[in-house]
């Protein structure tokens, strides 16, 4: 480990909260910075185009689902015109619960306080993707990953009551626990993980796999690592079983996400969907794959820790293979910041001020995508 990696680590024993939220500093404030930019121009057009921009972040789409199940609990349903039956046992728990739980110990209704959440939750992810770069390559590159994770092309769902950065804080310190071998507050993070996205799995394979290896390597499983492996997948089991119970159906949770649309079909959905557009835009498409392709192949390159690139590669894979709405998945694959840690290692490599220009023009097409998206008509 380099001697900036030593000085850089965010939670050593040594140093203590108040410590790792200082080292931390700079990326919270750059990843906010991003953020704020994409609100102000999101503002801006929503404003231009006559729409309220309050009500775009807070009750559509999925949202509307959250703060239904925080208001009323579970067992809404919906009937679509061609007889698809939509139901909201499709969505996990832990977002609107605590929607629920702050709404009820704040003056916010459901809406605004799953706003709350989903942005205190972003400043958490932030950090804890800071935490993972600057333990594997340092503590600039650890600030520009977290400001990365703020430019990404949806990242705009980061400002809305969404479950992404809920999520994505979870799996980043899980991770992070991981690699500073604390297994047991990595299987609690990832019980938290599973009861809020199906996307759980590829965290779950990740301390399995991270434990295989260990055990393969030093013929022997520690304790702790055993029991936060086994803990790891309780939260999502609970929720399937849970469905089950409500349903009668042991495969009750996967009928639902079927009546939704969602299952995993290997790929076929997305590749017929490649092959009804128009050749330019299916060209297109297939070079964006190919990008996606090579900058995973550039995280194995660059030997990430094995529990940051399982994950990685796993929700990648689960993003790419399930059946559902196609214009969802880059913001599914969204929770995989360590796709961005190459880019940021790299502007870690140049001058300040040349990183900082890069990073403000990225931010500024990401604001620009996001006000577009989120001014349209579909679901992000």
């Amino acid at each position: 480990m380099s001697q900036d990696q030593l000085h850089a680590e965010p939670t050593s024993r040594s140093g203590g909260p108040r410590r790792a939220l200082k080292a931390a500093a700079p990326a919270l404030w750059g990843y906010a910075a991003t953020r704020a930019v994409g609100l102000v121009v999101f503002g801006a057009a929503a404003a231009i185009a006559g729409k309220d921009a309050h009500h775009l972040l807070t009750s559509r789409w999925d949202a509307v689902w959250y703060r239904r199940i925080a208001e009323d609990g579970y067992g809404y349903t919906i009937t679509l015109p061609n007889g698809d039956v939509h139901s909201d046992l499709a969505f996990f728990p832990l977002f609107p619960m605590l929607e629920r739980g702050l709404a009820a110990i704040t003056p916010l209704g459901a809406a605004d306080a799953g706003l709350v959440v989903s942005w205190a939750a972003s400043l958490a992810a932030a950090w804890g993707a800071y935490a993972c770069g600057a333990h594997f390559a340092g503590r600039r590159a650890g600030v520009l990953l977290a400001v990365l994770w703020g430019v990404y092309p949806t990242a705009y769902v980061q400002s809305m009551a969404y479950t992404e950065t809920l999520f994505t804080a979870l799996a980043a310190w899980a991770l992070y626990a991981v690699l500073r071998d604390r297994w047991l507050l990595a299987g609690a993070l990832t019980v938290l993980a599973g009861l809020t996205r199906p996307s759980a799995a590829a965290l779950i394979a990740a301390l399995g796999i991270t434990a295989l290896a260990h055990v393969v390597k030093e013929r022997r499983l520690p304790p702790r690592m055993a029991a936060g492996v086994l803990l790891a997948p309780l939260g999502w089991l609970a929720y399937v079983v849970y469905v089950g119970v409500e349903r009668g159906s042991a495969t009750a949770y996967f009928d639902v996400q079927g009546q939704w649309g969602n299952h995993i079909d290997g790929g076929v959905a997305l590749a017929r969907f490649i092959v009804g557009l128009p050749p330019a835009a299916a060209l297109g498409l297939c070079a964006a794959l190919a990008l996606l392709v090579w900058v995973v192949v550039l995280c194995v390159r660059q030997r990430q820790p094995l529990p940051l690139l399982v994950y990685t590669v796993v929700l990648v894979a689960i993003s790419l293979v399930g059946s559902g709405y196609f214009g969802s998945r880059p913001r599914l694959m969204m929770p995989a910041f360590p796709l961005l840690l190459p880019a940021a290692v790299a502007l870690a490599g140049l001058r300040t001020r040349n990183a900082a220009l890069t990073v403000g023009a990225l931010a500024v097409a990401s604001a620009a995508y996001g006000a577009f998206t989120l001014l349209g008509s579909g679901p992000p």
